[in-house]
């Protein structure tokens, strides 16, 4: 074997190796960022806006102003950019934001579930004789269950990618590429969910009736740049896990090609 092959084998390993610990740095990382700016949400107190972080495990606070985390200790109402998110969308018929592993452990049902009261053929409330109050039925929008699996089981889906990751670089064969390629379609997974669950979000306004606001009707948030929803002006940006996944891209398509001239030329 000629030095030059040795050099481009050892590049195509490091160059996969780095790509592996990427993906699972990139789980611990906010991959993508929202907020809305409104005159009610000065910039004393919210410096960055009502602000969300999306990582692939769930979606999480994103306020990281002095004062927010002032108001976040003391655990005063507002304070919590998600909480207040959710009761903004509210008042416009939008379900709660699902949050995957970051569900308060103490809840009896995710914060994304809607129940409804059962009636009988006459449309009556059904009364529970145990509890003498009305019987609950679960109604929650299947898409919302869909989408808070993905967020749960995230950590072992992105463990699988990793998996094919090493398996691309510890066997010699060619035809293995696809295993790299996986991988590194990870960027378009992640938005075409994103982009898939914002349509949803967008046009699926019927929580209690429609909402509080006349005239808002079904429309696609902002999925990059800044936009206008009733009198808050929204944003939307990638956030430093979605530029690690996006390396991870391109050095997995850097090993595949290195790897084939590689083999090429043996």
């Amino acid at each position: 074997m000629s030095e030059g092959i040795e050099k481009k084998i050892k590049l195509y390993r490091i160059l996969t190796g780095l790509a592996f610990a990427l993906i699972i740095l990139a789980y611990f990382l906010p991959v993508w960022w929202t907020a809305l700016q409104s005159h009610q949400y000065p910039k004393s107190m919210y410096p960055k806006g009502i602000r969300i972080n999306f990582k692939f495990s769930g979606v999480y606070n994103g306020c990281e102003g002095v004062q927010e985390r002032e108001e976040l200790a003391s655990n005063q109402a507002g304070s919590d950019c998600l909480a207040e998110m959710n009761a903004i969308n509210h008042y416009i018929g939008m379900y709660k934001i699902t949050q995957g592993r970051n569900t308060d452990p103490e809840r009896e049902y995710p914060v994304y579930y809607v129940f409804d009261v059962e009636r009988d053929a006459d449309g009556n409330t059904i009364i529970d004789p145990d509890t003498a109050k009305p019987k609950k039925i679960n109604v929650t929008p299947g898409y919302l269950k869909f989408l808070d699996s993905m967020l749960v089981w995230s950590p072992y889906l992105l463990g699988l990618l990793a998996v094919m990751i090493l398996y691309f670089l510890f066997t010699p064969k060619r035809l293995n590429a696809i295993f790299a390629i996986i991988p590194a379609l990870l960027p378009g997974y992640f938005l075409s969910l994103y982009i898939a669950s914002l349509y949803w979000y967008g046009h699926n306004l019927s929580l209690h009736g429609g909402g509080a606001f006349e005239g808002i009707k079904p429309f696609m948030p902002t999925v990059f740049g800044e936009g206008k929803v009733a009198q808050f002006t929204t944003q939307s940006y990638p956030y430093i896990g979605f530029f690690v996944i996006v390396a991870v891209a391109i050095l997995l398509f850097l090993s595949v090609l290195i790897k084939k001239k590689t083999i090429i030329e043996k």
